[in-house]
């Protein structure tokens, strides 16, 4: 099977440098562009680099973009444990360090926005600044899950994800329809994906391991003793200047996990709501996106 690397459209791929950074004990994959200031943009669930495509020669026009594909996804490797968000923000660290900055700006998508959270609670001296695209603050989404029946029923699968091997048994047999359904048909703004898109998402999650990992990271999350750490954790206030965007169709996300994040930053801090516009946020609306995030990491504070 082909890697999605070589099946890339035109795009920008011809400037994009791809690389491994050793980290934590693990090799991570990134596409690289630009100088300057470091930026690391963290892919979600169920993605890898790509769905940075259209951020990243934006912002290489100021930064240095790093885009890592995750533990466990795409071409990085694939422990059978380190799913938990202490480690995952280890492996994070040790990718800032191994490209030689002490701090980056972190941006960050679903699982990756809320790798960020933690990192900004646990690391803030190695961040400049924090930017969360549709994605939860991790004690409260554990809060919502419970006291917000809305939301337990929109995150009806992570409770499906906790069973052991048949759920990645199950998406493997159906790999095609899973991707379609996620992307093109759950997405609002319905050009955001085309069938080039969907297949290159498919061809990623169906290397060996990538499913498995991609779901050990819902698996340490709710697993017993995180879930009690999470719950009985007062939230450490976030010291860097935030920014968060929000697509307020989001088919996953209630909009109400974007409610009252201000109280957790105590800093700068700056919440847009984009309207008709659903979970894949930077995908559905890349030029709202780059513009915001722009006039973000740009502005002094």
């Amino acid at each position: 099977m082909s890697s999605p690397s070589a099946v890339l459209p035109p795009l920008a791929s011809s400037v994009w440098h791809h690389c491994f950074v050793e980290t934590n004990r693990i090799r991570l994959h990134c596409v690289t562009q630009g100088t300057g200031d470091l930026v690391v943009l963290l892919h979600g669930f169920p993605e890898f680099w790509y769905s940075w495509r259209r951020q990243i020669p934006a912002l290489s026009r100021h930064f240095k973009v790093v885009v890592p594909d995750l533990r466990g996804y795409n071409d990085s490797d694939k422990p059978l444990t380190g799913y938990d968000l202490d480690t995952l923000i280890t492996d994070i660290q040790g990718l800032i360090q191994g490209l030689g900055y002490s701090k980056a700006h972190i941006v960050g998508h679903d699982w990756g926005g809320v790798i960020a959270w933690h990192f900004a609670q646990t690391l803030p001296q190695h961040l400049h600044r924090l930017a969360i695209l549709n994605a939860p603050h991790p004690q409260q989404f554990v809060r919502e899950i419970v006291g917000n029946f809305d939301q337990l029923w929109r995150s009806w699968y992570l409770l499906a994800f906790q069973v052991p091997e048949l759920p990645e048994w199950i998406i493997q047999q159906n790999l095609r329809e899973f991707v379609t359904r996620l992307f093109q048909d759950l997405s609002i703004r319905k050009g955001a994906f085309t069938a080039a898109d969907t297949e290159i998402y498919r061809a990623a999650l169906a290397k060996p391991r990538v499913l498995s990992a991609a779901l050990n990271y819902y698996r340490q999350l709710l697993a017993p003793s995180a879930w009690l750490r999470q719950w009985q954790r007062s939230p450490k206030p976030i010291t860097t200047p935030t920014l968060v965007l929000w697509g307020e169709d989001d088919h996953f996300l209630h909009k109400r996990l974007s409610q009252g994040l201000g109280a957790l930053v105590d800093a700068p801090f700056q919440l847009k709501l984009i309207p008709q516009c659903g979970h894949w946020i930077q995908q559905e609306a890349p030029q709202t996106v780059n513009r915001e995030l722009l006039r973000f990491l740009r502005q002094p504070f």
